[in-house]
């Protein structure tokens, strides 16, 4: 519990809103000291526990001590030691050390810095991945409840950002859902892909380790899937330098900016839809949306994902950088640069995803307002379709092109010049020439005529390819979520 006067000094530093603001703690937690010094304690008795296998001489006792003391962590003194030894991972070597005094002599037996550090890079890497599949899952499965329920509802298409054919709102979303079911493919081959640096030694060749074992090969490779096993990967690099290759943090930062891209594009299109009052996202009851206008109804929380999505895009330049310039077996310039690009792509890709599935859970449709467009731009569309009527009713087809070319200019000038509705059908109306189709007039306006099979898409596209990707994060597919800030 934080000590009187505590809280108010942290507000006097600064403290990242990626974690102080929006993250979820589990998040958070995965990237916190505790969990990277609780791992790499974990990491030093995986190491004991299979030397000891392979016939060190290394005691049960000193094994059970190591054990009962993995979470037994004195940070102060920690600290105090790095402070002394400008060292961080023997700082914690003698801090574990401190209350293991049987097992001092075997800690990170023949291990490198990097056996604890990358290792533990890679665990926490995994596990940022668990944690953000299924909120991208739940987004999906949202997502996909909405394009359901809306497939057949005719909304007017944009190409250019000009009006263009029709489509439905659910076919729509089915736009954002594909670009999501993507990002869901790529974060789970990202995780799959990932493997344990595992016993390598200081420059990647085992040389420690096959001195330990007096030249036994086979040992140390043992030694190395053992370890590997233990930490719960399936596969090791079968080289490395002194760290994994800084490319896995290539791949890893890229598939995270992918989903960021995804992203900001539902979301911008959420908002030029908000702008159109055709669909918003959740408000809530109290909600202000501007301290001078009290009428309005911002998008803050698409605004907020287009706003960290762009944070998230732009992170992968640091891995890019830092493996183009890590000189033959490492260098340590990428130290820094690592702690903060990998915490912050998993923080903020954890944040958008939950922001987007509060979004797409009270996602607001007004149809009459769609209908209103429609209406203003579908009678141009029908022209094609009222010339074909035209021609069946016995008509001339270029004369009927002229016809409807005065009558929608006519038209076109109401729109724009004089700011009133579009009255193209009321000009065909009154117009004797067009006396033959007037009854199917209705008919040839219905909007659902309009929009194609993207009825038909939407259900193939959710039962085909939407619902089998979900199937493995059915269980947690959860309640709604409600944003803390």
């Amino acid at each position: 519990m934080a000590a009187p006067g505590d809280e108010e000094d942290a507000m006097a530093r600064y403290r990242s809103p990626l974690v102080s603001r929006y993250a979820s703690a589990e998040m958070a937690y995965n990237f916190s000291e505790r969990k990277k010094f609780g791992t790499w304690r974990r990491l030093w008795l995986y190491l004991a526990q299979a030397e000891k296998s392979l016939g060190l001489p290394i005691t049960d006792e000193q094994i059970q001590e190591m054990e009962a003391n993995l979470d037994n962590i004195d940070f102060r003194m920690a600290a105090e030691e790095e402070k002394k030894l400008r060292h961080d991972v023997m700082a914690h070597v003698h801090t574990f050390a401190h209350c293991c005094p049987k097992a001092a002599a075997i800690i990170h037996l023949g291990a490198t810095s990097c056996y604890v550090g990358d290792n533990t890079d890679l665990i926490v890497l995994r596990d940022g991945f668990n944690l953000l599949l299924p909120k991208l899952a739940r987004v999906i499965s949202r997502l996909a409840d909405f394009a359901e329920k809306y497939a057949d509802m005719p909304a007017l298409g944009f190409t250019h950002y000009q009006p263009a054919q029709l489509t439905t709102v659910g076919k729509r979303c089915c736009l954002w859902i594909q670009d999501l079911c993507m990002d869901l493919q790529n974060l789970e081959r990202a995780r799959d892909d990932l493997r344990f640096r595992g016993v390598k030694g200081t420059t990647g060749t085992q040389a420690s380790f096959l001195q330990l074992f007096e030249g036994d090969h086979n040992k140390v490779e043992e030694l190395d899937r053992l370890v590997t096993a233990k930490a719960g990967f399936k596969r090791a690099y079968m080289v490395t330098g002194q760290t994994y290759s800084r490319k896995v943090d290539i791949g890893v930062l890229s598939v995270l900016a992918s989903l960021g891209a995804s992203v900001h594009k539902i979301c911008t299109d959420i908002r030029l839809l908000a702008n159109l009052k055709e669909i918003e996202e959740p408000f809530e009851k109290d909600q202000i949306g501007s301290s001078a206008m009290p009428y309005k109804r911002n998008p803050m929380r698409s605004e907020r994902c287009c706003s960290l999505a762009r944070h998230l895009m732009t992170l992968v330049m640091d891995p890019l950088q830092t493996a183009s310039v890590q000189w033959f077996e490492r260098t340590l310039d990428d130290s820094a640069n690592r702690r903060v690009c990998l915490a912050e792509a998993f923080l903020t890709a954890d944040i958008i995803l939950s922001t987007l599935q509060n979004i797409s859970e009270g996602l607001v449709v007004y149809p009459k307002v769609i209908e209103r467009r429609i209406r203003q731009e579908l009678p141009f569309m029908a022209t094609e379709n009222i010339i074909m009527a035209m021609v069946k009713a016995g008509g001339n087809r270029q004369d009927c092109h002229e016809k409807i070319r005065v009558l929608s200019q006519q038209a076109a000038a109401v729109v724009k010049q004089e700011g009133g509705d579009n009255d193209f059908i009321a000009r065909v109306r009154a117009d004797p020439y067009f006396s033959p189709i007037h009854k199917q007039l209705e008919s040839l306006l219905d909007p659902s005529s309009f929009t194609g099979r993207a009825p038909q898409q939407v259900a193939k596209f959710l039962k085909e390819e939407v619902r089998p990707a979900l199937i493995p994060y059915q269980s947690k597919m959860g309640g709604k979520i409600e944003l803390a800030l």
